[in-house]
């Protein structure tokens, strides 16, 4: 219906705080009305998470009616909740569906938090929605898993004029997206999933490894599709691609249509959390004390301001030796790698503060200079998670030819973002200041070479170590 959407962005559904009966006992709790359209693993799930608006009416747990919204957890069995027929999203068996209910009562022990903290979505939903986006950054990365194995052996075998097609210029194209992008991904995926298994709630970064990892596992199954030719659209049981293809729009909309993910979240989310000042400068505004307020406010303002000088500078400067003045590990082959990172985190640091302060709460309502901006943070933690990757693999050299691909790509898309928002800055001074500060020698980021590709092509179409590291945790038939 017209008010079916994301939990994030419309929720119709509430609850009231009331009394009721909950295992035979009155106790205190809520009742639930609520109507929800698309649910994942809906029907084959034993507990329902409910995101809702709280309200407390009768004031039972609180001075404040309006509570805000918060999480509760629903047994299977509770009286009331009516969980509907599987969706069928694009004939695929993804399990989906609805769930309804009017005046469910479930105990305030049923809310996350307990009943003494209520309406903490922002903090208490984290590490659900952060595990649930893994899961969706999995599934891609389960298909581009597939995009290796299979494509890269079929363009070995399948042959074209006496030719094996891998040999075309043009399939090799497609062969070191797949190759370079897939890479990208199972080095994005492993280091947010890392995050998660040591407890962290990392609300920023498994936006980050949602969109990108659905969006380049759309990309990869395209050019898997494009290789394979009618293999790929002929439907049967022989077709190992198609259902893949067909299903890659649903890993784009659930746990977080990735248009708002972009638009919203991945910046607006991590402008604030990830800013050294503005989370102190907020605190001081909402400090009671006055004096103590006055004292913080100009402490973090002072330390905001220089804050914001010293990226300038530092991005000028960077900018100007290409970042190879600033101080980076590893050897002379990732050198480089660390240093781009280096040049273009002073870069984002400067655009972040300059369009916060210059725009301030119009930031919020120009989608896309806050998406462009996300996408250059995107970026960085991508080539940060790239370089973990090699690291923690003992910098093998088979790789090499994979992670340069996926790291020159991410570096050009992220020069493209960056350049997208000096060029659609709506304050022209300020813009034309930032382009001066932040490509004085112009953009000079290029996409992967035909040649960095022909060695990523072979690496993928041909058994070895580069092939097995980006199909480890996959099983191969001997």
């Amino acid at each position: 219906g017209p008010y079916a959407g994301s939990d994030a962005t419309s929720i119709p559904d509430f609850g009231i705080v009331g009394k009721g009966s909950w295992k035979g006992e009155e106790v205190l709790g809520v009742r639930l009305t609520f109507d929800k359209r698309y649910i994942t693993l809906a029907p084959i799930a034993t507990l329902i998470g409910l995101a809702f608006r709280l309200y407390d009416p009768e004031h039972l747990i609180g001075s404040v009616e309006d509570r805000g919204i918060t999480l509760a957890l629903i047994p299977r069995e509770t009286s009331g909740l009516d969980i509907g027929r599987r969706h069928m999203p694009l004939n695929i068996p993804f399990q989906n569906g609805p769930v309804r209910g009017k005046d469910v009562f479930v105990p305030l022990t049923q809310l996350i938090g307990g009943p003494e903290w209520p309406a903490r979505l922002a903090h208490a939903g984290r590490e659900p929605v952060g595990r649930a986006r893994d899961f969706a950054a999995f599934q891609c990365r389960r298909f581009r898993a597939l995009a290796i194995a299979s494509t890269g052996a079929y363009a070995r075998l399948r042959k074209q004029f006496g030719l094996a097609i891998a040999r075309f210029e043009g399939v090799e194209e497609a062969l070191a997206r797949i190759g370079g992008m897939s890479y990208l991904v199972t080095a994005l995926s492993r280091s947010t999933a890392a995050a998660v298994d040591r407890g962290e709630k990392p609300a920023v970064t498994s936006a980050i490894a949602k969109y990108h990892a659905t969006e380049i596992g759309r990309e990869v199954a395209r050019d898997a599709m494009d290789v394979h030719g009618g293999k790929g659209i002929i439907l049967g049981p022989g077709n190992y691609l198609g259902r893949n293809w067909q299903g890659a729009p649903i890993s784009i909309t659930v746990e977080g249509a990735n248009i708002m993910t972009r638009s919203l979240m991945i910046f607006g989310q991590g402008a604030i959390r990830c800013h050294p000042w503005v989370l102190k400068e907020m605190a001081a505004v909402a400090e009671t004390d006055r004096r103590k307020a006055l004292r913080d406010f100009d402490a973090a303002m002072f330390g905001h301001v220089g804050f914001g000088l010293s990226n300038a500078v530092r991005s000028f400067v960077l900018a100007l030796s290409l970042g190879r003045l600033s101080n980076a590990p590893g050897d002379a082959h990732i050198q480089r790698y660390y240093r781009k990172l280096n040049r273009y985190s002073a870069a984002l640091a400067l655009c972040a503060d300059v369009a916060m302060g210059t725009l301030g709460g119009r930031l919020k309502f120009k989608e896309k200079i806050s998406a462009r901006l996300g996408d250059i943070l995107s970026y960085l933690y991508i080539g940060s998670a790239l370089l973990k990757r090699y690291e923690d693999n003992g910098r093998p050299e088979a790789e090499r030819p994979l992670l340069a691909f996926a790291f020159h790509e991410s570096i050009w898309r992220l020069q493209n973002a960056l350049d997208g928002v000096i060029r659609n800055f709506p304050i022209r001074p300020v813009a034309w200041l930032l382009r001066a500060l932040v490509f004085p020698l112009g953009r000079r980021e290029v996409p992967p070479s035909d040649r960095l590709g022909r060695r990523v092509a072979a690496a993928i179409t041909a058994p070895g170590p580069a092939r097995a590291a980006v199909l480890e945790w996959c099983y191969l038939t001997p």
